[in-house]
Formats: structure tokens, sequence, C-alpha cells
């Protein structure tokens, strides 16, 4: 198969980990990909996030400074994740932190975005404790949406050669 029709320049397929027929699938990656690189963020974000709700708990914060730690903690997981796996396979640090930072912003933003928002709308999740199922039950709601949403970003992003994307030559 040749690989010279796209925009004129001839890609190369030949990186470690990389699918030569993920570009040419509809929307320019498929849905597995975008699903697993989605998954990876979502589980950096969770134990992030949690933490960040029992340690806010725990000091008896209020809700604003609890959320704001668990989202900080949420980014602060979800590029530890890339940036241990690209250090891993070789990146000096500088390298692996641009790498994090540009496979894993858009998808940790988009993940933040809909699942806060959707524990902030559900009646009494913002004032539930960690024992309540309230709590659990709007977190893994707001876990749940917030994949289907960012999965077809991340899908969108890989296929142009963005995001989780930019981690494929280092896996």
């Amino acid at each position: 198969m040749s690989h010279t029709g796209h925009g004129g320049s001839r890609e190369s397929h030949g990186s470690p980990g990389h699918d030569p027929h993920a570009h040419h699938e509809h929307g320019g990656a498929s849905w597995s990909t975008a699903a697993k690189a989605t998954l990876h963020c979502l589980t950096g974000c969770a134990i992030g996030e949690i933490l960040g709700m029992v340690i806010g708990t725990a000091l008896l914060w209020g809700n604003v400074p609890t959320m704001a730690l668990a989202i900080f903690l949420a980014f602060v997981f979800g590029y530890s994740f890339t940036l241990f796996a690209v250090r891993r396979a070789g990146l000096d640090l500088k390298s692996a932190v641009r790498v994090a930072l540009a496979a894993d912003t858009v998808s940790i933003a988009v993940m933040e975005l809909v699942d806060n928002g959707i524990i902030a709308l559900v009646p009494g999740a913002m004032d539930a404790e960690l024992a309540d199922a309230l709590f659990w039950t709007a977190l893994t709601g707001g876990f749940a949406v917030a994949f289907l949403v960012t999965t077809p970003v991340n899908k969108w992003m890989i296929g142009r050669g963005k995001g989780h994307a930019v981690v494929h030559a280092y896996h």
C-alpha cells in the first residue's frame, strides 16, 4: 500500500508502536485507539480527583477549594501517567514534559469540565459526604459521561496527529 497520497507528502509509518492503518480509518483514528487514550486519561483524572476530594474533606475545606484541589490533582496525575511512560521510553525530562502537555491537556480539560459540571448540577452532590451514595453516584456518573464526551474529542485529535498521537512514537 502506498502512503504518498496524503497532502503530497510521504508519511513515515515506521515508528515503534504506531499502527500504520490507524491513520486511514474513518475520522483518522480508530474508536478503539481513542477509547484507550481516554481511559488512560480518565484513570489519572479519577485518581487525582478522588484524592483531592478526600484531602479537602479531611481538612474540612469548602466546596470551591476542594474542587480546585481535585482538578489540580487530576491534571497532575493525568500528566504523570504519560510523563512516566515517555521517560521510561528514554526521553529527557524537558522533552517528556512537553510530550505530556501536548498529549493530555485538551483531554484532561474536557474531562474535568464535563465531570465537575455534572457533579455541580446534580442536586445535593456538592454537599454529599464521602460516605454518601449520592457522592459516589454523581462522581461515577460524571466520569462515565466525561468518558463518552472526551472519546470523540480524542479521536478527532489523534486523527490529526495531536493529543495522544504524540505519545505513540514512544510506546
